[in-house]
Order: structure tokens, then sequence, then C-alpha cells
């Protein structure tokens, strides 16, 4: 096994090393993926929704569940559902005295609302809370992106904003440029930040950057917004909200356009019954679940239109169906690219040791020992180059895991996208089992050719070779 240390060596590390990248590619791609599920199902949109039917084509105020707490209880029954929650949805303009934007209002019961998704969890400190003032009416919890573009977050640089920076360990001589800054207004982020990179150098920019920003970051407390909307006899209706709280999640296209209120509150103002809503989350132990039990369900619930995750959003189930299928295309990339290496080696093998396995032919020994010695230390070097590589990548993973890869300089790109710009790259401990598995059949079938080339070799003219 080890008559040419250097070549084993060699071997086995060039094994390692493609499957180090190959299992850390998987994990990084698997964990996007991942963040991105996870944040749809568990701050966007629930595992399954029942709706009336078409009413999500129109949103038409009128297509409400009717008697929708005797359809909560039916839908609870099943054993798998951990947790269901009605809102009202209305289509509505939010206006402030600078702005007006077209968002979807949900009218929502808060406590309900914990046990499905974890957006009282996404709250920014100090922007209020979720709800939680008792008693209180007309509030309003919106996105951060939403909030900029209503001018209720503004960017401004004061002197205690300064004296901040300072403190955080920016040099004098990159305060003093952004002196022309201090005590003046922006009408948005984007606005702020043209003034900021004209005003430092790109080195500043890139380094200090995202601290001037954060500081630059002002929340005008208890802000108001109008709200205009149709009622359920299609006449104009609305209110002025103060801001419950702001919330921040990886996906600006649903920050821009989900505004939360209470639902009674949306009862009040568009006239619907208490009893009536016009969606129902539903939520379940394992989101592989979803799908049979949405087609349960719209057995049991004729006239409703019953709607996986998966069906929701056919492009992030398509997402994740691709990952897969990429991941195991990847990676039968690697181990053939591989086999060709053992391939190589092994014919190398092979013809430095045709006096040998001649001898051993001449001696009595037979083809088939011969040919499981030659399979014996491909399957070797496989599997110490494999095993190697694997545990490696894991504790890499893990490592990696811990703190996650932030890719900040692209993370508007991202978040646009719904993703998060901070990665935390996962994989499955059946995926190294599959890995291992692979990696013996790689190294059996590499060794297959070699191994017939042996047999063919005749002893008396191996003995003969020098």
């Amino acid at each position: 096994m080890w008559r040419n240390r250097t070549r084993s060596l060699v071997v086995i590390t060039s094994i390692t090393i493609g499957i180090f990248a190959g299992v850390f590619a998987v994990g990084l791609m698997n964990g996007t993926i991942e963040q991105r599920v996870d944040a749809a199902l568990n701050q966007e949109m629930a595992h399954i929704q029942v709706n009336r039917e078409q009413f999500r084509e129109n949103f038409e105020i009128n297509l409400t569940i009717n008697n929708a707490d005797s359809v909560s209880k039916l839908i609870l029954r099943n054993e798998d559902v951990t947790g269901v929650a009605q809102r009202l949805l209305v289509n509505a303009i939010a206006n402030t005295a600078s702005k007006s934007v077209g968002i979807q209002l949900n009218g929502i019961d808060p406590e309900a609302e914990k046990k499905i998704l974890s957006l009282d969890k996404t709250l920014i400190p100090g922007t209020g809370s979720y709800f939680e003032d008792p008693g209180r009416h007309n509030l309003a919890y919106i996105g951060q992106d939403l909030a900029k573009d209503l001018n209720i977050i503004r960017f401004s640089l004061d002197e205690a904003a300064i004296d901040s920076l300072a403190s955080g360990g920016i040099p004098p001589e990159t305060l003093s440029k952004l002196d022309i800054l201090v005590n003046k207004q922006f009408p948005g982020e984007k606005a702020f930040s043209k003034e900021v990179q004209a005003a430092l150098s790109r080195t500043e920019v890139k380094k200090y950057g995202a601290d001037i920003m954060k500081r630059a970051w002002h929340f005008r407390d208890r802000s108001k917004i109008t709200m205009t909307f149709l009622d359920k006899n299609l006449m104009q209706t609305g209110a002025m909200f103060r801001i419950a709280g702001i919330y921040d999640v990886n996906n600006s296209v649903f920050e821009k356009s989900q505004v939360f209120i209470l639902r009674t509150d949306l009862e009040r103002l568009t006239g619907i019954d208490a009893n009536s809503c016009h969606q129902i989350l539903v939520k379940v132990n394992d989101r592989d679940e979803a799908l049979p039990l949405a087609k349960k369900l719209r057995t049991e619930m004729p006239g409703l239109q019953v709607e996986s995750w998966k069906e929701i959003s056919p492009d992030l189930a398509m997402m994740v169906l691709m990952v897969q299928k990429f991941n195991g295309v990847f990676l039968l990339i690697i181990l053939a690219a591989l086999s060709f290496g053992i391939v190589n080696t092994m014919l190398m093998v092979v013809l430095e040791r045709t006096k040998e396995l001649g001898m051993l032919t001449a001696i009595g020994m037979n083809k088939r020992r011969v040919f499981s010695m030659i399979m014996a230390e491909s399957v070797f070097l496989s599997l110490v180059g494999g095993v190697a590589g694997m545990v490696i990548s894991r504790l890499f993973i893990i490592s990696v895991a811990s703190k996650g890869i932030s890719i900040s300089s692209v993370s508007e790109g991202f978040e646009a996208m719904g993703f998060s710009s901070h990665i935390y790259p996962s994989i499955s401990g059946t995926f190294f089992i599959t890995v291992t598995i692979l990696i013996i059949i790689t190294g059996i079938l590499s060794a297959i050719y070699p191994a017939i080339k042996a047999l063919k070799l005749d002893p008396a003219d191996a003995l003969r070779t020098e």
C-alpha cells in the first residue's frame, strides 16, 4: 500500500480536498435555501393557507370565510396541526405627509399569530413593541423598508452620533469629512448614502460606512400614518394609525408591502363580521406534512381553497428541488474527477509492480486474489481520503455555522430576493453516509480496469520485466 508513499499521499490528499470542497459547497447552498424556506414559513406565509375560492386572484373584500371559528376547529382536529390563526386582508394605501405607498393590510390576533409565525421576534429594538400596549387601538406594525419609504425612518448625523462614531474607533480625519452632513436632513437612505460616499474615500466607505449608516438611523417615536381602503360596502374608509413597532426581515418586498394591525380595528372599520375572515394560517409539525394535509383538508372543506406552501410559492419549492438536484450533480462531477485520478494511480501501480504480480501469479496466487488485492488498495485510498475530507468539512461547517458567513456587500440584492446576506452553512448527517457509500462505489469502479489489466499479465513475460 505504501510502496510509493508520496504517490499514495498525493492521491489521498487530492481526494480529501475534492470531498471537502464538494461537501462545503453543498452545505453552503443548503444553508442558503434552508434559511430562505424557514424565513418564508415562519415569518411570511405559514405551512398552509385557507381562503375562499378566487380570493387570492383579486383579494375582493367580501370573499370571506364564514363561520371561521368552526373551520378553525375542523382544521385543529388533525394531529399534525400545531396551530391556526385567522386574518383579514385588505388592499390599502399608506400615507404620510411626504409619500403614499400601496400596501396589504393584515388584520391579526397577535397572540394567535405568535403560535404560527415569528414576526414578533423581528422587532427592531427601540421602535416600540408587538401590540403590547393594552387597550390601545389603531396601532400598526410595519416593515423597515416601508418606514424608510414613508420617511418614518430618517437618516441624519448630529453631534451625539459623531461622538458615538469617534468612541467606536473612527479616526478624526474621517469624521472631519462628515462635518458638512451634521444636522442636515435627508429625504431617504439612498440620498444619505450618496452624500456619505461623496464625502469619504472608497476605502473609508468600505471600512466605516456600515457604522455611519447605523448611527445615522433615526426613528420618529409615535409616528403616525393614514391608511385608506374600501369597507365591505365598497365605500372608501380609513383611519390614522400610530406605529406600534417596526420589524426587520430579510425580504425587502415583504417589508414594503405588508402592514399588520389589530383584527378588531379592521373589523370595526370595514364592517366585516367578527366570525368571518379572509385567510386562515395553519402550522404543522413538519413542513413535509403540509402537502398531504392540504389535500386532505380540500376534501373535508369543499368551497374553500386550501394550499400548502409549495402551492402558494411554487418558485420556492422549485428552488428547493433544484438545489437538491444540483447538489447531487455537483457531487457526482467531483467523484467522477476523482475516479480518473484513482484509475491513473492504480494503472501506475500495476505497471510498477509487473514483475511482482508475475511472481505472485507464478507461485500460485489465483486471479481472484490478485483482483481483490488491487481492489482493496483502491478502496482504501478512496475511503481514507473521503473520510478525511468529510471529517474536515464537517468540523469546518460546524465552526463556520456558529458565526455564519457575511456577504453584506451584496445584502441589498440578496434581500430583494428574500435571502439573508448572512449565511449559515448546514448539512444533514444522512448526507455523509450517502457520500461514504458513493466513495466506496467510486473506489471499486475505478479499480476494475487496472485490476483487469493486472489479470491479463503473462507470468513468464512479467518475470522478465526489469
